[in-house]
């Protein structure tokens, strides 16, 4: 056991990880197991060392309550991942904390969370690996919980639940006192977002989960005469949407429903009073129990709609599985359903217990042209680029974005006043409060730390020559990541003004040289901030290309706190890295950026140009305007995710969250627009070189 969970060797580039990953795998069965493997095996194409960690003898508790249509035991067929332990025994405490002691040596160790049994395991394996923050335990005042300062691994929880429907308090005790040791938390719900906070999680990821499709290849729906057949799958967990769905039935005798799937007492009660009206008679069809994977398709190929009656969800599978079978969806307008169907284009949506309008709705899908029309609409999901998102995001919480190993913690403000009273109504969001209210927090631990040093550490000849050449022009920024808050985004968009001041007042608390323009000053320090967390040794030694020319803020910035970034000037109207003669693979970062950045005639050509010029896990960070078509150079929100979507294809992974915040922030902006031919905001995107 000891070889097997030894960290390899270093892996290649400094944005590589070596990751242990915790939880179920096959040939185990349920949906977390192989959402563990699955992880596995793209963590480790994305470049990472990882390592799985499992359990000889699985609890029966491994399978989510609330399982969706596409995540019963039969989930897809996914390979054993190669690098499996199966070192942890449940009747044998011991072994939490051997394994836990083997893994002090990596990057990062991220739990997979499903039941609230699993608790007391999880945390003893992540006391015993010392990945854990330093905090108070609440129990025994004055006593440091088992964390370690200093270098450690970063623990990262991802729960299938957080809690499960039926509780107790107890239940809440117990993965309380996991949620609220870690250092991060990823939901896969935003509905479980404020049950992880008040169980103590401090920093809490909303992600959706990527789709597990596990039925054959689809056929598309069988052409018939007939009534609108509707096809309701999976584990229907809320009897009260089926029974609106029944009673709207009522009011459209061209449809039928078939139910098929595990159902509780509940509402197997529930299909059964209402299936008794005289106005349902032949019209509603049970199938209890669990449909096999080699069924599935057939069963979806006899009918015309895939209807969702849930209120809410926590995940997005069910939408998946029926577009991937050429199947419109009738759903509540509830995330995550709302964002995923295209009401009238691909599907309907309906207001939540709403029986008017779901009979409404119900009356049109009778319509065999409107049918026809959704179905031709229906577009074949996107089953990479949710697991691109997910992995980017897990990335980010697995850097140690809080501080350098070593740095102390001893620089607090005492006393210019300038934070008074500003963390008081910090919520548990992200970094808590307004902006203003974060920048004015930040100054409290940024004033103290902006002092001039030498630059140390530095490797090479050229290297020093080029850090005595700065330091002899003006004194260097101590700027480490701790310094910079959360709300400065790899991935954002700019649609309101005082963001951009916020950007460029918190610039000039960090100590960052001066700048008059608020635009620019917004996107270097998002540029900035990601080279920080994610590409600084701490040497400063990350090799930098900036397309922004000898003029650029990001340069001025990067230079003020250590590094040397190559500036480009160009006169022509496609600036390229490849003036630079470079080796391919040989860059760490580039950037194209306000006021020189990206527009829609020539992203794809500099997503092109760094497929090749960056390393594995370097970064491009590009702005791009975002407008109505009639705005010159402007992509639409559709757009981007066109753009994401070629990334993707050319090997990058988004550093961020483009379907959380960031996509709400887009339409926001969008119904902000004053005119019909100007862009309304600029989006900011950094993308990773797998």
């Amino acid at each position: 056991m000891t070889d097997a969970l030894s960290p390899g060797p270093p892996p290649t580039g400094p944005a590589a990880l070596r990751i242990a990953v915790v939880g179920p795998t096959l040939p185990h069965p349920g949906a977390a197991a192989a959402h563990t493997t699955t992880l596995a095996h793209l963590l480790t194409d994305a470049g990472h060392d990882v390592t799985l960690v499992s359990w000889a003898n699985p609890r029966p508790a491994w399978r989510p309550r609330r399982a969706s249509a596409a995540t019963p035991e039969d989930v897809p067929a996914v390979l054993p991942f190669a690098r499996t332990v199966r070192a942890l025994s449940w009747a044998r405490p011991d072994t939490w904390v051997r394994v836990g002691r083997h893994l002090r040596e990596v990057d990062a160790v991220v739990v997979v969370h499903v039941a609230r049994a699993d608790a007391p395991a999880h945390l003893a394996l992540l006391r015993a690996a010392r990945a854990l923050p330093v905090v108070d335990a609440p129990s025994v005042p004055g006593r440091r919980d088992g964390a370690h300062p200093g270098a450690r691994a970063r623990s990262v929880v991802v729960c299938h639940e957080v809690l499960p429907a039926e509780h107790h308090v107890g239940d809440a005790r117990l993965v309380g006192a996991l949620l609220s040791r870690v250092d991060a938390v990823i939901v896969h719900a935003a509905e479980e977002e404020p049950t992880a906070h008040r169980l103590g999680a401090r920093r809490v990821r909303v992600v959706e989960l990527p789709p597990h499709l596990r039925a054959g290849e689809p056929s598309g729906p069988l052409s018939r005469p007939g009534p609108t057949r509707l096809l309701a799958l999976g584990r229907v967990h809320e009897p009260e949407g089926v029974d609106v769905l029944l009673r709207a039935m009522r009011a459209a005798p061209d449809v039928t429903l078939t139910v098929a799937g595990e159902l509780t007492s509940a509402t197997r009660g529930t299909i059964a009073h209402r299936a008794a009206d005289p106005a349902l008679a032949g019209r509603v069809e049970v199938r209890d129990g669990h449909v096999p994977a080699d069924e599935l398709a057939a069963l979806l190929a006899e009918h015309d709609v895939l209807v969702l009656p849930h209120r809410s969800a926590t995940t997005s599978q069910d939408v998946a599985l029926g577009h991937a079978h050429g199947l419109p969806v009738l759903a509540v307008g509830v995330a995550p359903f709302s964002h995923l169907v295209h009401d009238g284009v691909d599907g309907l949506l309906v207001p939540p217990d709403d029986e008017p309008a779901l009979a409404a709705a119900l009356r049109r899908l009778g319509d065999p042209e409107l049918r026809r029309r959704l179905a031709e609409g229906v577009q074949a999901p996107d089953l990479s680029g949710p697991w691109a998102h997910y992995l980017g995001t897990l990335e980010a919480l697995s850097v140690d974005t809080d501080q350098h190993p070593g740095a102390d913690d001893e620089d607090e403000d005492e006393g210019d006043g300038v934070g008074d009273g500003v963390g008081e109504d910090a919520g548990p969001g992200r970094g808590g409060g307004s902006r203003p209210a974060r920048v004015r927090a930040a100054a409290t631990h940024a004033v103290a730390r902006t002092v001039a040093r030498p630059v140390a550490g530095a490797t090479g000849r050229a290297r020093r020559a080029a850090a005595r050449a700065v330091t002899s022009r003006r004194r260097l920024v101590t700027l480490r990541r701790s310094d910079l808050p959360e709300w400065v985004l790899a991935t954002d968009v700019l649609g309101e003004p005082d963001e951009a001041d916020d950007a460029r007042r918190l610039a000039r608390i960090l100590g960052l040289p001066r700048s008059l323009d608020s635009v620019s000053a917004w996107a270097a320090l998002g540029a900035l901030a990601v080279i920080l967390r994610v590409r600084d040794d701490g040497r400063r030694s990350a090799v930098i290309v900036d397309e922004g020319g000898s003029r650029s803020l990001l340069s001025r910035w990067a230079r003020a706190v250590g590094f040397a970034p190559v500036e480009i000037d160009f006169t022509g109207a496609q600036p390229s890295v490849a003036a630079l003669d470079v080796d391919t693979g040989s860059l760490d970062v580039i950037v194209r950026i306000h006021p020189d950045g990206c527009d829609a005639d020539d992203v794809d050509h500099v997503l092109e140009q760094a497929s090749w010029a960056l390393r594995s896990g370097g970064l491009l960070v590009v702005t791009v305007p975002i407008g109505p078509r009639a705005a010159e150079g402007a992509l639409g929100p559709a757009d981007v995710r066109g753009v994401l979507a070629r990334a993707h294809d050319l090997g990058f992974v988004l550093v961020g969250d483009l379907d959380g915040d960031v996509n709400a922030r887009m339409r926001e902006a969008g119904s902000r627009a004053r005119a019909d031919d100007a862009a309304y905001g600029l989006v900011r995107l950094t993308l990773r070189r797998r």
